[in-house]
This record gives C-alpha cells, sequence and structure tokens, in this order.
C-alpha cells in the first residue's frame, strides 16, 4: 500500500499517551523516540515540496477495556510509536470502541497496517485504517460499495481477503449486531475504478453458497427519497383478515374488477392452510389505489378486510416505532407539570396512605407506591415489599406545584420525603450529565496557577462529606448557582459524635427544625485548635496551605461566605460582645448579606451566629444554630442586632430540644 490520506489526517499532537494507563518503561520509550524525531528534523534540510504524508492510524471495533497500553506493547513492536490516544466519552470517560495510533514515519504506519489489520485484541478482531481527519472525504462516498445477502459466517477479514484483490481498499466492514453478522457490509476503495471493478466481477456471484448483490453506496438521505417515490406510486397490494376457506383463485376474481393483475399470493403454513392475509400485484399504480379506497374495511365472507400498501418489514417497523414514540410524547406532554415523584418512602406507606396524605392539594387522578415484583404474588400488594418511591398525578399544574412546595422535606411515617416534578429517563441524565460536565469544566478553570517560590494563591474549598477538608489544590470545588449542591454549614457542639451527611442528629426532634450539624473534620480536635491558631481549627472551615505569605499561622483568613474574618483571636462573650458588636468592621448588615449569592446567605448569617449562640449554650450550640437558620434572613439579622430577642429564641429552641429528650427517655 502506497496511497496514504493527506498530512492533515494526522492526530493533532495533543493526543498523547496518557500516563495512568502506561507504565514509566513505556513513557521513557515514547520521550526517546520523540526526541529522536525531534533532533532529526532540527539538522534536516527545510523541505521546498509538499508536507510528508500522514503516519496516523484509525483502530476500530475495539473492546472497552483496551486501554493506551495494551495497543501500545501491540504497535510499538512494529516502530517507534509518537502517540496513543484511545477516545472515551467527555462525562464518562468509558471508551467509545476506537482510538488512533501516530507513527513518526509512514513505513512504519504501512506495515501496521498490513500486519496488525483484523487482529484479536481482548477477544474482538480490531479494524485498522488510515486516519481520514477530513468529513467530506467520507462523505462523498466515492469508492463505497454496498454488499447484501452475505453468508453469517463472513467476518471483516473474511470480506477484505475477497474484495481486495480489485484494488487498494481504505475500509472495510461487516455490519453486526451483538457481534452476529446482518447479512450486509460495505467497502471503500480508493478510487472508483476499483469500486466499478468489484461490481464488475462480484455482482451475482457465489460467496458461500449464496448468491451477493454489490452495488454502489446510496445514502440513507438519497434512499429515503427513494421510499417516498415508490410510496406514490406502488403497485403491490397487501390483503389481511381474509377467511381462511377463501382459495387463491377467489381473492384474485376480486381484485381483477379493479385492473390487470401481475400475481397474487394468498400465504399459507406447512399444511396448506390459510394464514388470512395475501399479496396482490397490479400492472399500474392507479389501479392498486382504486382497489385499495375501494375493498378497504369492506365485508368479505362475514370478515372485514383491511387493504393497503404492500410494506417491508423495516418500513412497517419504523412506522410503528415512530407510532409509539408520538403517543408517548403526547401522554408526557398530557401530564406534563401534573405528575411528582416521591422517594425516600416508608416501606409501610402504601398506595391509599400516599393518596390521603397528597389529597390536601388537589384533585389526584392517581396515586401509585413502586413495588418489588415477586413470583406468585404479584396481585398481593401487601406480599410485596416497596421500592421507597412513588408517583402522584394531581388534575392541574398549580395543585402540582403546591404540593412540591408543602410536601417536599416534609416527615411522613419516619422519613423526610423529597418530592419533585417527574421527569423522564433521558431527561434527567442528560440533566446529571451537563451538570457533571459544567463541574469539571469549573473544577479545571480553578486549578491554582503557581506563584514564585512555589507558593499558591488563597483558594476557596467546602468540606466534602463528613466534613473532612480538602487538601491544597485537590478539594472539591462546588459551581455556584447550581441547586443542592452548595453546602450548609457544619457546626458541631463540644463532645458531639461524628455525623454521616444526611444522618438525623440523636437527641434532635425530627419534624420540627432541620439538622444542620455535621461530623467533626479529621484532625481538628482540641490539640489541633491549639496549633493552628484557635479558631483556623475549626469544623468545616478551610485552612490556607502551609507557607502561603498571606496566611500564616493565626493571622487573617478568609470566611466561608466570601468575606474576610479574624482568625486566631479570642472572640469576646457576653456583654462585652453586644457592646463591641457595632465596632467590628465584619459587622454583617442587610446591604451586605442581599449583595452575597443566595445560596451563600444562610452561610454568612451562621458564621456570625454560632458564635453568639456558643457564648450561651456551648452544649447545643450547633443544634440550635441549625435550628434558627430556618428562619428567614430579617429575622435572623434582627437576631443578631438584639440580644434579648436571641436570649428569647435560644431559651425557647432549648425548651424544645429538653421536651424531646423527656420524650427519647420515657420511650427507652
Amino acid at each position: 500500500m502506497t496511497s496514504v490520506p493527506p498530512a492533515d489526517a494526522a492526530v493533532p499532537a495533543a493526543t498523547t499517551v496518557a500516563p495512568n494507563h502506561l507504565s514509566l518503561e513505556q513513557q521513557q520509550q515514547i520521550a526517546a523516540a520523540q526526541a529522536q524525531a525531534a533532533q532529526a528534523a532540527h539538522f534536516a534540510p527545510i523541505p521546498t515540496a509538499a508536507p510528508a504524508a500522514s503516519a496516523s492510524l484509525y483502530i476500530g471495533e475495539l473492546d472497552p477495556s483496551v486501554n493506551e497500553a495494551m495497543l501500545f506493547e501491540m504497535f510499538n513492536s512494529i516502530g517507534p510509536v509518537a502517540s496513543i490516544r484511545v477516545c472515551r466519552d467527555a462525562v464518562t470517560r468509558r471508551s467509545l470502541g476506537y482510538a488512533y495510533v501516530n507513527f513518526h514515519n509512514v513505513a512504519d504506519g504501512e506495515r501496521a497496517l498490513e500486519s496488525l489489520n483484523y487482529t484479536v485484541i481482548k477477544g474482538r478482531p480490531c479494524r485498522i485504517m488510515w486516519s481520514q481527519r477530513d468529513p467530506a472525504l467520507r462523505k462523498t462516498g466515492t469508492g463505497n460499495i454496498f454488499i447484501k445477502n452475505l453468508d453469517p459466517t463472513i467476518d471483516n477479514k473474511a470480506l477484505h481477503d475477497t474484495f481486495s484483490a480489485f484494488g487498494n481498499i481504505l475500509s472495510c466492514k461487516v455490519a453486526t449486531e451483538n457481534d452476529v453478522s446482518k447479512g450486509y457490509g460495505f467497502v471503500h476503495y480508493e478510487t472508483h475504478e476499483a469500486a466499478e471493478n468489484a461490481i464488475k466481477h462480484v455482482n451475482g456471484m457465489l460467496l458461500n453458497d449464496k448468491k451477493v448483490y454489490v452495488g454502489h453506496h446510496v445514502s440513507r438521505k438519497e434512499r429515503q427519497s427513494k421510499v417516498e417515490e415508490m410510496k406514490s406510486k406502488f403497485t403491490n397490494v397487501y390483503v389481511k383478515n381474509l377467511d381462511p376457506e377463501a382459495t387463491q383463485e377467489e381473492v384474485e376474481a376480486l381484485f381483477a374488477k379493479f385492473g390487470a393483475i401481475t400475481s397474487c399470493h394468498v400465504a399459507t403454513d406447512e399444511n396448506g392452510h390459510s394464514k388470512g392475509f395475501a399479496f396482490v400485484n397490479f400492472e399500474n399504480h392507479q389501479d392498486a389505489q382504486h382497489a385499495v379506497d375501494e375493498l378497504h374495511e369492506t365485508e368479505y365472507k362475514d370478515k372485514t378486510l383491511f387493504v393497503t400498501r404492500a410494506q417491508k418489514k423495516t418500513e412497517r417497523e419504523d412506522e410503528l416505532k415512530k407510532q409509539y414514540e408520538q403517543q408517548k410524547l403526547e401522554k408526557l406532554n398530557k401530564f406534563q407539570g401534573v405528575n411528582l415523584y416521591i422517594k425516600n418512602l416508608d416501606d409501610d406507606i402504601d398506595d391509599e396512605r400516599l393518596r390521603q396524605e397528597f389529597s390536601v392539594y388537589g384533585v389526584i387522578t392517581s396515586a401509585k407506591v413502586m413495588r418489588e415484583d415477586k413470583s406468585g404474588a404479584e396481585s398481593e400488594e401487601s406480599s410485596s415489599s416497596s421500592k421507597g418511591f412513588g408517583f402522584v398525578c394531581f388534575s392541574s399544574p398549580d395543585e402540582a406545584t403546591k404540593a412540591v412546595t408543602e410536601m417536599n422535606g416534609r416527615m411522613l411515617g419516619s422519613k423526610p420525603i423529597y418530592v419533585a416534578l417527574a421527569q423522564r429517563k433521558e431527561v434527567r441524565r442528560s440533566q446529571l450529565e451537563a451538570q457533571m460536565a459544567q463541574r469539571n469544566h469549573l473544577r479545571m478553570q480553578q486549578i491554582p496557577g503557581q506563584m514564585p517560590g512555589g507558593m499558591y494563591p488563597p483558594q476557596m474549598f467546602y468540606p466534602g462529606p463528613g466534613g473532612f477538608p480538602p487538601q491544597a489544590g485537590r478539594g472539591m470545588v462546588y459551581p455556584p448557582g447550581q441547586a443542592g449542591m452548595v453546602p450548609r454549614p457544619r457546626w458541631v457542639s463540644p463532645g458531639q459524635p461524628p455525623m454521616h451527611p444526611g444522618a438525623p442528629m440523636p437527641g434532635y426532634p425530627m419534624g420540627q427544625f432541620t439538622p444542620m450539624g455535621q461530623g467533626r473534620p479529621r484532625g481538628q480536635g482540641p490539640r489541633a485548635q491549639s496549633q493552628r491558631g484557635g479558631a483556623a481549627g475549626q469544623q468545616g472551615r478551610p485552612i490556607p496551605p502551609q507557607g502561603f505569605a498571606g496566611a500564616p499561622r493565626g493571622g487573617p483568613g478568609v470566611g466561608r461566605g466570601g468575606y474576610t474574618r479574624n482568625v486566631g483571636q479570642p472572640r469576646p462573650s457576653g456583654p462585652a460582645a453586644t457592646a463591641a458588636a457595632p465596632a467590628d468592621p465584619n459587622l454583617l448588615t442587610a446591604a451586605s448579606l442581599a449583595a452575597a449569592d443566595p445560596d451563600q446567605q444562610k452561610q454568612m448569617v451562621g458564621e456570625h451566629l454560632y458564635p453568639k449562640i456558643s457564648a450561651r449554650q456551648p452544649d447545643y450550640a450547633g443544634k440550635i444554630t441549625g435550628m434558627l437558620l430556618e428562619m428567614d434572613n430579617g429575622e435572623l439579622l434582627h437576631l443578631l442586632e438584639d440580644s434579648e430577642a436571641l436570649d428569647a429564641k435560644v431559651e425557647e429552641a432549648i425548651a424544645v430540644l429538653k421536651a424531646h429528650e423527656a420524650e427519647l427517655d420515657k420511650s427507652a
């Protein structure tokens, strides 16, 4: 093979081998080959002709588990490899089943194509061809032929060996489904003459005792236009719901009065009994159309006939699929905005209980708790276990919106339920993929650039699940504006056991307030606080990287709400704190709170509220802070300014907590 695609077919230089899939020795081999090639290029004379041809190969039909290291071991035996890239999904990072291998010279690429094409990798024969980066070269269809009626035993290699005698093949593929041949394939030649030669010699010949058809490839768009033309000028008529006793002569006589018939066939089984349908072919389209118009839904031997244009199986399946999708879409549009999804349900909640809980918000058309299907017990609801979620459909969107607003997060049984508008699986998956892609994009943008002296600029981090602060430069960065992604405050009173995210707080009255306390971060006990400058080691607050000039131990830091705060300085308590509040430069005002992001406002209030509550009730500071943060921001600002109002709210919260503890003691 001496002919190769243009130089622009090469894979970009950025497509390098992923280091996490290659050993150190493999990376060193590639680096040495690249250095050698660069040195040769440096001393080589400046070319005056066109640039060198591409040495880039496309490798397809790969198993998803094949990675760069496997391909390197395989192709490096042919010649020095410049780069390898297995193409992966941008979100899931799963292999897409194809890769690109770049050699330093074309000769190595030709040898790899000749010796490694259709080599079995992980149980699948790979398909190798020259990389065609220009889509116009692939879409023209010049030299592309179509072969059908292939024997199932003919694979890519057998097809390639059969047609390679007629010219240089760029690509060769047998269409498969679940690794089983569909009976047709494609061969793309380098020239139009080679394709014509293959059609001339192979069309109508026997391959593995089956007569094959070989012709020029026709694009799907052109095929669709031909199908539409055939639909408008059909001559073949399909008849079903025939009487089993009707003979072929009777059916032919029934249709003969509409025009000349070329053929008539009544389908029969192996015993010669009629299957109840037939095909009648007319000489011209007008007669066929007249027969369909006159005989459709007419009575013949006490049966209503169904007469229409004859269709191929694939065409009929496509139409039925379109009808199904249309009906499904209409059904979804009908219930758009009125169907609710409820999860986190107790196992003992059934359809009737779910209907009762939501009936106060409007007229319910259906309520269903999804359950596991068990053999022999499908009809017995009590014997099948609940899946923990269900659906409630209202008669109007306003009622559904009200139910979501009122019921989301409310206690139902022993669990707080989640209520939202129901979504299609495809829509939900696309939203999650978009969120993940945006999060990855923002994470890449927020990687800090290195400063002189090996230092990094300060970065805002949020603790991950469980309250552990991330390491500098590797933490989770939550993009702003994403609902449910911005973490809530995590205050913990001294001596309180660690909590998992979302777990109920011990001794907390569920259903009255939402617990806000979370677990203690690792290594932030009293000893850690004394070593790190007091408040710098408080739970849930990031610790600046060591060595950063702007954040020495015990010096000023940055608060989680985006404002500066004093770190490492003792906070006054009692009356002194109240008197000193107006002089505090970091005093939280309504203006500064309104200017902050809505997702951060509670965080800012909590940062100011927790020290005041801790001075009054250190044992319950975390719980009380979480309870009070459920109030409106205006009321919280009033509590920060009015010590008497704050004292009253703290006493009220203490009373609720004490009452709940008493109930727990009685039940124990």
